[in-house]
């Protein structure tokens, strides 16, 4: 992926996972090539990506669409989820060596940061981050694949339900997975991350419905902030100005960034 396709495909999942974009929403291939002043087969290219990490739905023969997660689906994707971290922590407890420790500390630091600033959509993508962090130090990269498919739903889940204030306690948690690994008590770790995604899937609940935004306003919002601009509005996310400009290359939840380009012209 390109500096600019990755830092399009960041804007996108930025936009999704801030709760602002109506579930359902229409996100028309012209549209967005106008916006991000690309040509719509790299706009095409992008909402094939986003629709295959379940950030949005892709209809035959009606587009695209923001995704519109339930939580009758919560249930089976968090069991999933426990049954296959559960392992993954597991196993780490006896072989996590120094330096993944040490990244997953400076992670939770930038978990933190982002709750604090109430940036909701990069403590989303973070912590689905902290938890493919994991999946890579297993060294396996089927287990981080799965687990990246199961990370992208569960985060359409969060962005949808989950009370804003639970960003914090997302972060605690994620302490207490590390601290459990750090111990090397396989049980304590299984037990920690099992009561984790137990906690988050308890927190999920119906949302006050607020005025729905128009989806591409919202789009423009973070593509200029991601471009340096001032935001349209109070509530646009200021730290993409300093964080959109980092693109990851590993899907919705990476963390991974590239330099600012400046605004693409569009493409033949």
């Amino acid at each position: 992926m390109s500096a600019d396709e990755a830092l399009l495909h960041r804007v996108m999942s930025d936009a999704l996972l801030s709760a602002r974009i109506p579930p359902g929403a229409p996100l028309r291939e012209l549209a967005l090539a106008e916006v991000f002043g690309v040509s719509r087969e790299r706009v095409r290219k992008l909402l094939q990506r986003l629709g295959h990490e379940r950030l949005i739905d892709l209809v035959p023969n009606r587009g695209a669409f923001a995704a519109a997660p339930t939580l009758e689906q919560a249930r089976e994707i968090y069991e999933a989820r426990r049954i296959l971290e559960g392992g993954i922590v597991g196993h780490l407890a006896s072989c996590l060596d120094t330096a993944s420790a040490g990244a997953l500390e400076e992670h939770l630091a930038r978990e933190r940061a982002a709750a604090e600033a109430g940036d909701r959509a990069a403590s989303i993508r973070l912590s689905g981050d902290f938890h493919l962090q994991l999946a890579e130090a297993t060294g396996n990269p089927l287990i981080r694949r799965e687990l990246h498919h199961l990370v992208s739903r569960t985060s359409m889940l969060v962005a949808r339900f989950e009370p804003a204030r639970a960003m914090r306690c997302a972060c605690d948690e994620h302490a207490d997975i590390l601290a459990a690994l750090r111990s090397g008590d396989a049980g304590r770790a299984m037990r920690t991350m099992t009561q984790h995604l137990a906690l988050i899937e308890t927190r999920l609940r119906p949302q006050r419905e607020a005025p729905a935004p128009d989806a591409l306003e919202v789009i423009r919002e973070f593509w200029a902030a991601a471009q340096g601009a001032a935001p349209a509005r109070p509530d646009a996310p200021a730290r993409a100005r300093a964080d959109g400009a980092r693109a990851g290359s590993d899907g919705a939840a990476s963390g991974d960034g590239v330099a600012t380009e400046p605004r693409p012209r569009r493409a033949p």
